[in-house]
């Protein structure tokens, strides 16, 4: 079954499965080290889980035969990271805990869920309040540098609203050039030179970009600062959002200069 609500899981699972990296990496910030048996081969974090813990494929080519010999008291998935199809079957025969994270609020309220699920709510509070203390300390600029966020190329795809992304870059201090756009647009290099960005963000992931993109966007956009930017620290929600607000700090100074 999908869990509908916390307290339907009567008891503290046992034997999880993760099939999210962000949420594996929470897992293990919440001291789970033996209850967590499998993970996915994208959950590189952390290493020694990573080395140890059984892998069950993709996080969208998820091999459910190898659920049979684990049997998993409790999977956490996503209902962007994942396959639907997927996670329907594997919620025939396991509970599964179906996160939708596209705020920084929702990011806290999932920690929150995911600590009552596992036995660890004290702990899990502790964390959201941490990572609101330091993005409390943040102070955006009056006027926000306009800032695009590309996830792709050939065809550029960029952060639309109602996303986690963009919600990261507006507690970061930048305004989304593409706001106005749902989700993760297609784009052309002509939306991008008509944007007026002050800044171009080239994510980490899910395409790889390198300094040589970088070169190639500058023969379109010579008076835009362009960056490459830690993709997991915009898009991973749970324990990795510790780390955001110091790195948006120098990223915004950055844009600035």
């Amino acid at each position: 079954m999908i869990l509908t609500n916390i307290s339907e899981l009567k008891t503290i699972p046992k034997r999880i499965i993760s099939l999210v990296p962000s949420q594996t990496e929470l897992l293990h910030y919440l001291d789970l080290n033996v209850e967590v048996i499998g993970i996915t081969k994208f959950c590189v974090y952390p290493g020694e889980w990573f080395r140890t813990k059984k892998r069950l494929g993709g996080t969208k080519t998820v091999n459910t035969n190898l659920f049979k010999n684990l049997h998993p008291d409790l999977v956490i998935a996503n209902k962007e990271e994942n396959i639907k199809e997927q996670i329907d079957f594997i919620a025939e025969h396991y509970p599964v805990f179906l996160t939708d994270v596209h705020s920084v609020e929702d990011g806290y309220k999932m920690i929150t869920d995911i600590g009552h699920l596992t036995g660890k709510a004290a702990k899990a509070r502790q964390l959201v309040k941490e990572i609101k203390q330091r993005f409390s300390e943040l102070k955006p600029p009056k006027n926000r540098p306009v800032a695009a966020y590309i996830i792709w190329q050939n065809p550029y795809m960029v952060v639309g609203d109602n996303t986690f992304i963009n919600d990261m870059m507006q507690k970061a201090g930048f305004d989304n050039a593409f706001k106005s756009k749902s989700r993760y647009p297609e784009i052309t290099i002509e939306d991008l030179e008509n944007a007026n960005c002050d800044c171009v963000f080239l994510s980490s992931e899910p395409y790889p970009f390198k300094q040589r993109h970088i070169k190639d966007l500058l023969q379109h956009l010579p008076n835009c600062k362009i960056n490459l930017v830690d993709g997991e620290l915009f898009s991973w929600y749970g324990s990795r959002m510790l780390q955001a607000p110091a790195y948006f700090k120098k990223l915004l100074k950055d844009c600035n200069k």
